[in-house]
């Protein structure tokens, strides 16, 4: 079944792989130019390549590589005001001929800019005005007329991303760095915020005691209707965790409920999380396990269950931006 389909993406991954096979010492002074640069870089592709070429200065900025897109025929209606001295252009260009692109070119040699170019033809009139070509020529397209861009557009993604990742590296970026440049949305919280931020305190929690009735459980998980309570005997340390799934399986299983207790349905050795964790790691433990988690006692100081000192409860809701 979808023959044309399978073909293409067996084409375009060969292609990704040959292209990484194939990375050189243009590759290199492309990466070097770029590194060397204080500057923001301007990316630039006509159609097809357009679209590509904003996904590269987007993917440029967001990893520590100032860069905006230049759509090529509005540069020449006033957008290379967005140009100083000595920003690097990367050009992106299929056939290495398009025409908007060629008009630029001695424009963009006055502002003293590098010109990287990623083409499909290494002798072409666009590859011939660059400083660094980036061939990929061998990127023949892959849907069954073989002339819609597929996977000419999938390679010099991929070589942007390439770029970025080398970038990367050689910089030392950081989660934290990454971070300072996404702070909103769910990536920004997981990376920023801690759980000692986003977590119920100890105060709006259902606390009971290992004695304790089930009535007296389900009265103060109504009172703090976090869907867990907090098996404490002593100092504040925990000796269980009841949640709501444990009280119903309790219900389900015995028919006479009026002498169970906290210690009889508890789990007595919950997973924790340190109050001064990272979001993203309190959501790794509570979604990536072999069941998912709803609730987390948060503990004071690490997370050595019967020594560390609870100091809220983290709800799986909580981890979520709302």
């Amino acid at each position: 079944m979808f023959p044309a389909a399978k073909s293409l993406l067996v084409a375009e991954s060969d292609a990704i792989r040959h292209a990484s096979e194939i990375l050189d010492e243009n590759f290199q002074r492309a990466v070097e130019i770029l590194l060397n640069h204080r500057g923001k870089t301007i990316i630039c592709g006509m159609g097809k390549s357009g679209h590509i070429a904003k996904k590269i200065a987007a993917t440029f900025t967001s990893t520590g590589q100032p860069s905006v897109f230049l759509h090529p025929a509005e540069g020449a209606h006033g957008d290379l005001g967005v140009y100083s001295p000595g920003d690097p252009t990367v050009l992106l260009s299929k056939s290495g001929t398009t025409d908007e692109i060629l008009c630029l070119i001695p424009v963009l040699k006055k502002f003293e800019s590098k010109i990287i170019s990623i083409v499909g033809n290494a002798s072409s009139p666009i590859a011939k005005f660059s400083d660094v070509v980036i061939d990929i020529s061998f990127a023949k397209e892959a849907d069954p007329l073989q002339i819609v861009p597929t996977t000419s557009s999938i390679v010099s993604l991929a070589i942007g991303d390439a770029m970025a990742a080398e970038l990367m590296s050689r910089r030392s970026f950081s989660k934290q760095d990454f971070a300072t440049f996404h702070p909103a949305g769910q990536l920004g919280r997981n990376l920023l915020l801690r759980v000692k931020d986003v977590m119920s305190p100890l105060s709006s929690c259902a606390i009971v005691k290992p004695g304790s009735t089930l009535r007296e459980i389900v009265i103060a998980m109504t009172e703090f209707p976090l869907g867990a309570a907090l098996v404490m005997d002593r100092d504040d340390i925990l000796s269980g965790l009841v949640t709501e799934g444990d009280i119903r399986r309790s219900l389900k299983e015995n028919e006479s409920f009026q002498n169970i207790t906290a210690k009889d349905i508890m789990s007595p050795s919950p997973k924790c999380i340190d109050a001064d964790s990272h979001v993203g790691e309190a959501l790794q433990i509570m979604e990536c396990g072999p069941s998912q988690i709803s609730v987390l006692p948060v503990m004071a100081n690490g997370t050595t269950f019967g020594k560390s000192k609870v100091v809220g409860l983290l709800r799986l809701h909580d981890t979520y931006k709302h």
